[in-house]
């Protein structure tokens, strides 16, 4: 399956209720305030914020009125302009070796998994990787992660349960260093983004590898499950204000027909989206493609 494939069988769900809501819209055969409104209504549905749909509705009637134009094609094209706009709105990220990634996130949204399917890409990428296994504090988390990385085959750093998260990312910087290796991915624990302490702990990891390692690229991104939809936006703002996030993994996003939440949260936080799980096997992680994922919504 090609990427595009992959990317529209996981937005299955929100194609399947954006293409109905939208086809039923245009069969009233009538373009004027009552069907801008609907618009909006469907976008809103779709789990796109209000403030966005607004601009983007507001965006599209009045290129519509300036064109004269009521062509459903046309209004249909006018939209996907809109939303590709808003989610290509946050600057890109490009990740440039010797790299660092932490991955942040509250519980439960595939971070372990996550960072078994990067460490597979970015070897089958022929870089060197190692994972620093720094959720000390989830019983077990070390040995599924090792798990991952033994499947992906790279390198993991650990220490013993209730060890010092910190520790762990010194010295697998100290490791990466030595070996000079091109990608460290650092697993941190999954906590509630209203846990100051453990806001805390990922604080002082940050300060560790930019003490440490100041020569590296130094990335910060935020796994997501898709299924939060808008509730996102907290966690997202949360965590920004912690650590500064470069960008958004998307997890779970073949289980919601809600995936217009991110190209709100992209613009509205201008965070851009990096990655998407595109399923449950190792291979399944693609690098993001705006353009691909708004054509998958139709």
């Amino acid at each position: 399956m090609g990427l595009f494939s992959k990317i529209k069988a996981v937005l299955s769900k929100t194609r399947d209720g954006l293409s109905k809501k939208l086809n039923e819209l245009f069969a009233k055969d009538k373009i004027g305030d009552e069907f801008y409104d609907e618009l909006e209504d469907i976008l809103i549905s779709a789990d796109v914020s209000v403030q966005t749909t607004m601009e983007i509705v507001e965006e599209i009637k009045d290129t519509a009125i300036k064109e004269k134009c009521k062509d459903k094609e046309y209004v249909i094209d006018l939209l996907k302009k809109e939303l590709f706009d808003s989610i290509d709105y946050a600057e890109k990220v490009e990740i440039k070796t010797p790299a660092v990634i932490m991955v942040v996130g509250v519980n439960g949204v595939g971070k372990t998994t996550t960072i078994g399917k990067l460490a597979n890409k970015f070897n089958k990428e022929k870089k060197s990787v190692t994972i620093a296994a720094a959720d000390t504090f989830r019983a077990a988390a070390a040995d599924q992660l090792t798990v991952w990385a033994e499947r992906a085959g790279v390198r993991i750093i650990k220490h013993a349960e209730g060890a010092d998260a910190s520790a762990v990312v010194f010295d697998a910087i100290d490791s990466c260093k030595a070996k000079k290796t091109d990608v460290l991915i650092i697993d941190t624990a999954g906590r509630l983004h209203v846990k100051a302490n453990l806001m805390e702990e990922l604080k002082k990891m940050d300060r560790v590898v930019k003490r440490e390692y100041p020569e590296a690229n130094f990335y910060k991104l935020i796994a997501l499950d898709a299924m939060t939809g808008q509730n996102a936006y907290n966690q997202v703002e949360t965590f920004n204000e912690a650590v500064g996030l470069d960008g958004i993994i998307l997890t779970k996003l073949d289980g919601t027909a809600k995936g217009g939440f991110i190209i709100s949260l992209s613009y509205e936080l201008e965070i851009p989206v990096c990655y998407v799980g595109t399923g449950e096997k190792i291979d399944d992680i693609e690098d993001f493609n705006a353009e691909e994922f708004v054509e998958a919504m139709f």
